[in-house]
C-alpha cells in the first residue's frame, strides 16, 4: 500500500462527499429534460472517455495479461451495481428529494455489514448493532410525516423503495473495486467499470434526449452530472488510497447534511428553480440521527473499543 497521508485523505474524502451531495439536486433538474437511463449513459461516457484520455497519455492502461477469469467477474459485479445503483437513484429522483435519496443512501454501509456476516462469516459487533438501532430510530424520525405516504404505496412510496433497492446494490460495487484495488490503480477501475456500464445501459439510452436541455442553467447542471461522475468516485478512490478505509466511510456518512444544507442554500439563493425542502424539525433531526448511525457502525468500535 502507499504512504498513507491522512490530511490528504480526508481532503479527498470531504471532495468525493460534498460532490456526491450536491449530485442529487442536480440531477432532479437534468431529470425535467431526459430520462433516468440517458442520463446515466451520459455521464458513464463522459467518465469513461476522460478517464481513457488520461491513461493513455500516461501509459497507463491496463495490460491484457492482467485479465483473468476472476477479473471479468468482479467486473461484471461492479458494472451491476454501479448501473444499478444510479439507474435506481436516478429513477427515484422523480418521486422524492435529494435529501431523502441521501439519507437513504445511508443503507449502504449496513448493506455491507450484512454481507459479511452473512457471506464472510464476520461477527456484528456491538457498535454496529448500535449503529442498526440508531439507523432505525433516524429512519422513523426522518418519514414521521410521511408514513401516511408511505403506508399507501404511491408515488413517494415508489421513490423511496427505489432509492432503497439503489443504495444496497451499490454495495455490489464497493466489493469489486476494493478486491480489484490489488491489481489495478482507482482510475484503471473507473474506466472499465465506467467503459462497461455505457455498453450495459447504450440500448436503453436516448441520447437525441439531450438535445432537448433548455437554458443555461439545465446545461450547467448536465455538465456538472457529467463531471460529478468522475470527481466523486475518483476522489473516493484516491482517499482509500492515503486513509483507512474506515475513516474514509465516516466523511462520508455526511452526505445528507451536504445535500440538506445544499439544498437550503440553493431554494434561498433561487427559488424559481429550487424548491424548499419538505421536512419538519423532527425529520432534520432524523437525519443526523441516521448518520450518527452510520458513524457508529463505522468507527464506534475504536472510539469506545468495544469487542
Amino acid at each position: 500500500m502507499e504512504n498513507q497521508r491522512p490530511a490528504l485523505g480526508f481532503l479527498l474524502a470531504l471532495l468525493a462527499t460534498a460532490t456526491w451531495g450536491t449530485l442529487p439536486i442536480a440531477a432532479q433538474q437534468v431529470l425535467k429534460f431526459i430520462d433516468a437511463p440517458t442520463l446515466v449513459w451520459i455521464r458513464f461516457t463522459v467518465a469513461a472517455s476522460v478517464l481513457l484520455f488520461f491513461l493513455a497519455a500516461a501509459g497507463r492502461l491496463p495490460k491484457r495479461r492482467d485479465f483473468s477469469w476472476r477479473t471479468f467477474r468482479l467486473l461484471l459485479l461492479g458494472v451491476a451495481g454501479i448501473s444499478a445503483n444510479f439507474v435506481l437513484i436516478a429513477q427515484g429522483l422523480h418521486y422524492i428529494s435529494p435529501t431523502t435519496t441521501q439519507v437513504l443512501w445511508q443503507l449502504s454501509p449496513f448493506t455491507m455489514i450484512f454481507v459479511g456476516v452473512v457471506v464472510f462469516k464476520d461477527r456484528m459487533t456491538a457498535a454496529q448493532k448500535i449503529g442498526l438501532v440508531l439507523l432505525l430510530i433516524g429512519l422513523f424520525m426522518f418519514f414521521n410525516d410521511k408514513l401516511g405516504e408511505l403506508s399507501g404505496l404511491g408515488a413517494y412510496a415508489q421513490g423511496v423503495l427505489l432509492c432503497a433497492a439503489g443504495s444496497t446494490v451499490w454495495v455490489c460495487y464497493g466489493v469489486a473495486q476494493k478486491l480489484l484495488s490489488v491489481q489495478f490503480s482507482s482510475q484503471q477501475i473507473l474506466m472499465l467499470i465506467y467503459a462497461a456500464s455505457a455498453a450495459v445501459l447504450l440500448p436503453f439510452a436516448e441520447p437525441a434526449n439531450i438535445g432537448g436541455l433548455k437554458g443555461v442553467a439545465a446545461w450547467s447542471f448536465f455538465a456538472y452530472c457529467c463531471m460529478n461522475t468522475l470527481i466523486g468516485y475518483g476522489s473516493f478512490g484516491e482517499a482509500l488510497k492515503h486513509w483507512e478505509a474506515s475513516k474514509v466511510s465516516v466523511v462520508t456518512t455526511l452526505i445528507p447534511v451536504f445535500t440538506m444544507m445544499f439544498s437550503i442554500l440553493g431554494h434561498h439563493l433561487m427559488p424559481d428553480i429550487f424548491s424548499a425542502p419538505d421536512m419538519n424539525g423532527l425529520a432534520y433531526a432524523g437525519a443526523f440521527v441516521v448518520v450518527g448511525g452510520a458513524v457508529m457502525a463505522a468507527v464506534g468500535d475504536r472510539l469506545f473499543k468495544y469487542r
